[in-house]
């Protein structure tokens, strides 16, 4: 024993998964910045914490949306108390704790699953490495990033030892399904462990669970229709098209083929690993979906982590670095929150030019500009989120951001200011589009005004 109280392996035992959550964490805030799919909650959230209730539709758009079920009011009022206090920084920092969570939580799970401190740690990085624009991107995907390791670790600690505390997967899809929609992955992924693996030991405990888990979805404010609102997550032109975030995996990619490579490399370690029947389930079906869209990757690679620490015996401790990275993972941080999210989008001040020019009438918008838009308190045409306009809508908003002639029905008659990033096929298309003239801009962004 040392003077501590603890041998040298009792303390790498701590340091090491401590020291590895620290860098994943500052790589995260390092490359940190806001993204789409997350200023539009904080919009919405204000209007909800002004008015005392939950509006019809998207409020800040003018485009059709009354029929658009919300059942994400619990995470669009946490976006936007994080807006209101600290702006963008506030969304990276919420992006960053559950960056610490899912690390904490999966780094445990490896663990109590048999893996040596080092193999947990390198499968960690790996598997941060892999889905770093996940991790490094603040958007309402955030509260996932926390929530599925829970849900696995909980999972494989009822494989291990099975008890009532299964229960626990009720009230977190509950939970889940009010912050972010791929609360219907967990919800499947639970469903796979029950049939596959409890089912056979206690059925009645297994389709009480599963039953409850899948009502648990709707305990939303838009209760029943909730149903609808996933399935306008699910069939939305963007993610039938395979466009933005929900595009296919791509050799040509260079941050796909990153997530190939880590996949890789956590896969192949499973020979060597005897991971259950449900979990090899879990991972062809998260195979797939990461081919359909990059975005799942995150989920395949959360999942790769313990069954292939497991079978990672690094030769070197490398115990001599633990505390200069450490050291260097503390001053990262300090720093990169100090500096805060790196800037995306349209200037603040371009922005309230272009809310000014159009006068109460709605700004059409590239990119995560829509949101700008609307946290900034102007109206919109159609953006996000686009699961709540109609498929005419949302086709003719997707042809526009694709640069495509058919898009020019975006430009409804009461739009008279148009957001673009410049050098993009979008800003073609305004160039040749008659009636519309450019009238200021920035380095990244141009305005686009209606003429007469």
């Amino acid at each position: 024993m040392s003077e501590s109280g603890f041998s040298p392996p009792a303390r790498q035992n701590v340091l090491i998964p401590v020291t590895v959550g620290l860098v994943v964490v500052a790589l995260a805030a390092l490359l940190a910045r806001v993204g789409a799919d997350a200023q539009w909650l904080a919009a919405l959230g204000r209007v909800i914490a002004a008015r005392h209730s939950i509006p019809a539709g998207v409020p800040f758009a003018v485009a059709p949306t009354g029929q658009w079920p919300n059942a994400l009011v619990l995470a669009e009022l946490l976006f936007n108390g994080l807006e209101r206090s600290l702006g963008d920084r506030g969304l990276m920092l919420g992006q960053l704790l559950a960056v610490a969570i899912a690390v904490s939580v999966l780094g445990r799970d490896a663990r109590r699953e048999g893996a040596e401190p080092a193999g947990a740690g390198l499968a960690l990085v790996i598997a941060a490495v892999g889905a770093l624009p996940s991790l490094a991107i603040a958007r309402v995907q955030m509260f996932s990033i926390a929530l599925f390791p829970v849900l696995i670790a909980l999972l494989r600690s009822q494989a291990r030892v099975p008890s009532r505390r299964i229960w626990l997967a009720v009230p977190l899809i509950a939970l889940w399904s009010n912050l972010h929609g791929a609360a219907l992955l967990g919800e499947a992924v639970l469903l796979a462990y029950l049939l596959l693996s409890r089912f056979r030991q206690a059925r009645l405990l297994s389709l009480l669970v599963g039953c409850s888990s899948a009502a648990a979805l709707c305990a939303t404010p838009a209760l029943l229709r909730t149903v609808s609102y996933y399935h306008g997550v699910v069939t939305n032109l963007a993610a039938q098209r395979g466009e933005g975030m929900w595009g296919p995996l791509s050799l040509s990619a260079p941050l796909d083929l990153i997530t190939i490579a880590a996949a890789l490399a956590l896969g192949v370690r499973l020979r060597r690993s005897r991971a259950p029947l449900w979990e090899w389930c879990v991972i062809v079906a998260l195979t797939v979906l990461t081919i359909h869209a990059s975005r799942n990757g995150v989920w395949l690679l959360f999942l790769l982590v313990a069954p292939a620490a497991r079978a990672i015996k690094p030769k070197r401790s490398w115990a001599g670095l633990v505390p200069i990275a450490a050291l260097a993972s503390v001053v990262t941080l300090g720093l990169a929150i100090a500096r805060g999210p790196a800037p995306t989008g349209a200037s603040p001040s371009l922005v309230a030019d272009a809310i000014t020019m159009a006068h109460g009438s709605p700004v059409l918008a590239s990119g995560s500009m829509d949101e700008q838009v609307a946290l900034a308190g102007g109206r919109i045409w159609v953006g996000n989120p686009i699961d709540a306009f109609s498929r005419a809508d949302q086709a003719a908003y997707l042809d526009w951001l694709q640069g495509s002639a058919a898009g020019r029905d975006a430009l409804a008659p009461q739009v008279r200011v148009v957001l673009v990033s410049r050098g993009t096929q979008t800003q073609t298309l305004m160039q040749a589009t008659p009636g519309f003239g450019a009238v200021g801009g920035d380095r990244t962004t141009a305005i686009y005004e209606r003429r007469g």
